[in-house]
C-alpha cells in the first residue's frame, strides 16, 4: 500500500510541475517572439541577395569543371549597398583567374579587375549610394594569360 501511495503522489508532484511549467512557457515564448521580430526586422533591412556562380569561358581543351568562377552576394545597409564573394581559380594552370566588377552612377560607367593564382575573397567592395546615381552592378570573369583571355559574358547581379 505504501508503495502505492508513493507512486500516486510522485505522479501528482510531477503533473503540478509540469502544469506550472506549460503555464510560464506562453510567456516564455512570447518574449522570445518579440526578441525574434526585432532581429527578423534588422535582418530583412539587411537581406543578403546572392548571385553566381559566374563563369569564365574555357578553351585549350579545358572542360566546364575547370572553369574559373565568382560567387557572391550583395547587401544594402545604411543606405549603402556593398558586394561580397569569393573568385576561384580551378585549373590550376599557372594561368591568372580575373574578375571585373562593372559599375554605373551619375558620373558613367566604371570597372575595376582583380587576379588571382586559386582563391580571392571580397568584402564589403563598394559602399555605392543611390543618391549618387547608383543603378547597376555588372560582373564578368576571365582567365588565360592576360585579364581579356577567355572571358565570360558580363553577368547583372544588381
Amino acid at each position: 500500500m505504501r508503495k502505492i501511495r508513493n507512486l500516486l503522489v510522485s505522479t501528482a508532484l510531477a503533473g503540478s510541475l509540469a502544469a506550472g511549467i506549460a503555464a510560464t512557457a506562453p510567456a516564455a515564448q512570447a518574449e522570445t517572439s518579440a526578441a525574434a521580430g526585432t532581429a527578423v526586422t534588422a535582418e530583412a533591412q539587411a537581406a543578403r541577395h546572392f548571385f553566381g556562380p559566374i563563369y569564365s569561358t574555357f578553351g585549350r581543351g579545358e572542360d566546364r569543371g575547370h572553369r574559373s568562377y565568382f560567387k557572391g552576394h550583395w547587401k544594402k545597409s545604411n543606405g549603402r549597398y556593398w558586394f561580397y564573394g569569393s573568385l576561384f581559380d580551378r585549373d590550376r594552370d599557372r594561368d591568372y583567374s580575373y574578375v571585373w566588377f562593372r559599375w554605373h552612377d551619375d558620373r558613367g560607367f566604371h570597372a575595376k579587375y582583380y587576379k588571382t593564382f586559386g582563391k580571392k575573397d571580397f568584402s564589403k567592395f563598394g559602399g555605392f549610394r543611390k543618391s549618387s546615381g547608383f543603378d547597376d552592378f555588372d560582373i564578368r570573369v576571365c582567365e588565360g594569360d592576360n585579364r581579356f583571355d577567355d572571358c565570360g559574358r558580363w553577368s547583372d547581379v544588381f
